[in-house]
């Protein structure tokens, strides 16, 4: 079955599991998109931005598979829907994805999203071992590198995931080894459109691919590419639908987002967070909580929900600026009982 293409700019999307920053970029563009979100999976904060932006909100158990098929097909019908992406991952990429190929329209077909899943290797490489994430857009077949970010992590003994630096510190020799990787995975695939966000560790005797998924990059990644390179990733998803090919910058600068490194427990009071956000080389900064609310430790994926994104010349300078945001958020958090 041939994926239906987008019949003009004001075309009627149907994206499942979108941020709110690409729902209001297409809807600034022209499209009319509806989203769809498991209500479990929705931070509560972010509900009402979708609202705002969306033609409508639509909330469904993604772990009830034929009710997500039938709530896919239903709004496809109702609403004249042109094209259907899945923006996240997990187990509802594929039921959405095959319902979407059976009505035409999707342009990618299940196989290539089975292909992918296939190869994920994220426990066969040890915690210590460097990695960065290629941010790819596919239009019409040809893979589009858009750029590589470096995690940054605690170090020993755990390396947790604390942050992440666009673009990544490589030589042009690792980064054509590893732009060729990337691009033999997304063609092995299949993959003929869309955003792909794919890990590579750094291993000794090359890079290894652990994880390439159809989606856009999470931590506010996009964020980062933009304020590097003067490149907007978000936009250029919806400009690719139209079959307009990217055109990246190199990077100007350095961005990078770091995680907040808050203990867990219960959040008595917070304060600096207002003269963070206001601080001019930063670009932007969240902490979703209020007083009461449970804050996840170092290390839990929830624990990325706060954070503060920032611009430099080097990395040297955008680690400092990321610690001294860090030291400006003074919280008071008891440990929690329960």
């Amino acid at each position: 079955m041939c994926a239906h293409s987008p019949r003009s700019p004001q075309s009627r999307l149907l994206l499942v599991m979108p941020s709110h920053q690409l729902v209001q970029k297409g809807a600034e563009l022209g499209f009319r998109i509806w989203s769809l979100w498991d209500p479990s999976q929705l931070e509560a904060d972010f509900a009402p931005h979708f609202d705002a932006v969306s033609e409508e909100l639509l909330l469904t158990d993604f772990t009830d598979e034929s009710g997500l098929r039938e709530t896919v097909a239903r709004t496809a019908r109702r609403h004249d829907i042109d094209t259907v992406l899945h923006c996240g991952h997990g187990g509802s990429v594929l039921p959405v994805v095959r319902e979407a190929w059976r009505l035409g329209l999707s342009p990618n077909p299940p196989a290539v999203y089975e292909q992918l899943q296939v190869h994920e290797g994220d426990d066969q490489v040890p915690a210590e071992v460097p990695r960065v994430s290629v941010e790819t857009l596919t239009v019409d077949g040809t893979h589009h590198v858009v750029g590589m970010t470096a995690q940054r992590t605690s170090g020993p003994p755990h390396f947790l995931v604390t942050g992440h630096l666009h673009p990544a510190p490589l030589t042009d020799n690792e980064q054509k080894i590893i732009e060729a990787a990337v691009e033999e995975r997304l063609a092995a695939s299949g993959y003929r459109f869309g955003p792909a966000h794919t890990q590579v560790a750094l291993l000794p005797d090359g890079p290894r691919i652990v994880s390439c998924r159809a989606h856009l990059g999470a931590d506010r990644i996009p964020l980062l590419v933009e304020t590097a390179r003067g490149f907007d990733l978000e936009t250029a998803v919806f400009s690719g639908l139209g079959g307009t090919a990217p055109v990246v910058p190199s990077a100007s600068r350095y961005a990078e987002v770091g995680f907040f490194l808050l203990p867990g427990g219960r959040l008595e009071t917070y304060t600096g967070m207002e003269e963070i956000a206001v601080t001019p080389w930063v670009r932007g900064a969240r902490f979703p909580y209020t007083a009461g609310d449970l804050i996840a430790p170092v290390g839990d994926p929830r624990a990325r929900r706060a954070y503060v994104a920032v611009e430099a010349d080097t990395p040297e300078l955008t680690r400092e600026r990321i610690a001294r945001a860090r030291r400006d958020l003074v919280t008071y958090i008891r440990p929690d009982d329960r």
